[in-house]
């Protein structure tokens, strides 16, 4: 597919304030249409920035300004953090049409208030409605917010791009956005969790080759594995019950990636009354060379999560040739697979079988792997970026 020399202006926020989450979808689609689509120019709007590009660096190696990128950051009184937020919610529309791109893209469910005034063609990333589906996990003041800016920002895009099907479903039956305004183009992870794979997995014979892995000095030999925020939502209380359930027969290690507060406490309270601690390895972050090699050296990734709108840890499981267990329900299908073991995330004891099959039955393992890994190459950024792409085409 050949890109038309295009400019395309993104909200670029979330690639130089947040280590995960937003900020991986945001770095990872603007590094990919920059690879695959060198031809264009990209506009990078954002706060001036808080992490150093060496900082960025660290939190993820791959991402870099390139020749076909261009930093635009506010000014004069804007240049402070409140007055950068102020510019990029009121004001950041002028500086977008200054630049004349054909499209300007939000990347994490948001469009300046005055984007009405831009002449460039307008699409907004939607990545999830859980403030609308679950309120009781969100404050009223943040819910009213986010309904704000999530109305504001499908009514005025041209497109709606909607991470999985069951967002797409939730814009349609919580916004009253009609659906053919939504494209679904799903998102990518960091080509380095596949980008050498013959490492480990020998595809013609399904055999393992005998690769060494340098992990953090505090992860053990043998483990599971967790990677998200430690909130209530994601249920990492839920697989801790369910260690406890395998007791005394499995007592395998969890590693948990991830970072969380009120939550976290309950979490290590659980682990306390039932002396688990020392069962639990707590890493709040990992730059993305280091928590590749979690990945692949783990017996499988456990995420329990009640509810997502995509769930990249699975894709990275997936391309990671690592188990995965996930849960019913949800967007869990669509970014796990056949391959994919899915429980009940209210269920501790279903959530304990799931684990003590992967761990203990070789073929289970085996066919995880290599089904999970034929079904994660429809992600792929070559293929995500060509969706996008087409999108943004079909604008212009």
């Amino acid at each position: 597919m050949n890109a038309s020399n295009l400019t395309i202006g993104f909200d670029a926020k979330r690639v130089f304030f947040n280590q995960s989450g937003l900020g991986n979808y945001s770095r990872t689609l603007i590094r990919n249409l920059s690879q695959y689509y060198p031809e264009n120019k990209y506009l990078l709007f954002s706060p001036n920035v808080r992490l150093s590009l060496e900082q960025l660096q660290h939190t993820d190696s791959r991402f870099q300004l390139t020749a076909n990128m261009q930093l635009c950051t506010p000014g004069g009184l804007f240049k402070t953090a409140a007055g950068g937020n102020l510019w990029r919610s009121l004001f950041m529309g002028n500086a977008i049409n200054r630049s004349q791109p054909h499209i300007y893209h939000g990347l994490s469910n948001e469009l300046p208030f005055n984007i009405h005034k831009v002449k460039a063609r307008k699409i907004v990333t939607i990545h999830d409605l859980i403030f609308l589906r679950y309120p009781q996990w969100y404050p009223p003041f943040d819910r009213w917010v986010y309904l704000r800016k999530w109305q504001h920002s499908c009514r005025q895009a041209d497109v709606i791009i909607a991470i999985s099907r069951q967002t797409k479903e939730d814009i349609v039956a919580f916004l009253k956005i009609k659906p053919e305004k939504i494209a679904v183009v799903y998102q990518s992870c960091d080509a380095a969790y596949y980008a050498d794979y013959n490492d480990r997995l020998f595809l013609n014979h399904g055999l393992f080759m005998p690769v060494q892995y340098t992990l953090p000095p505090q992860v053990p030999k043998e483990y599971i594995l967790y990677v998200g925020a430690i909130t209530e939502r994601k249920n990492l209380l839920g697989l801790v019950k369910a260690l406890h359930l395998l007791q005394p027969k499995l007592q395998v290690p969890l590693v948990v990636v991830g970072k969380g507060k009120d939550y976290e406490y309950k979490v290590w309270q659980y682990l306390q009354n039932n002396h688990l601690q020392k069962q639990v390895v707590f890493i709040d972050h990992l730059p993305v060379e280091d928590l590749k090699a979690v990945y692949r050296c783990a017996k499988a990734l456990v995420y329990p999560s009640f509810f997502e709108g995509f769930g990249l840890p699975v894709l990275e499981g997936l391309f990671s040739r690592t188990p995965v267990i996930t849960s019913k329900g949800s967007c869990f299908a669509e970014a796990g697979g056949p391959g994919t073991l899915y429980t009940d995330p209210h269920n501790a004891e279903e959530l304990a079988a799931a684990i003590e099959l992967v761990l203990t039955d070789g073929a289970q393992q085996m066919n995880m792997i290599m089904e999970g890994w034929e079904y994660a190459q429809q992600f792929k950024a070559e293929k995500t970026a060509a969706q996008l792409m087409e999108v943004y085409q079909g604008i212009v």
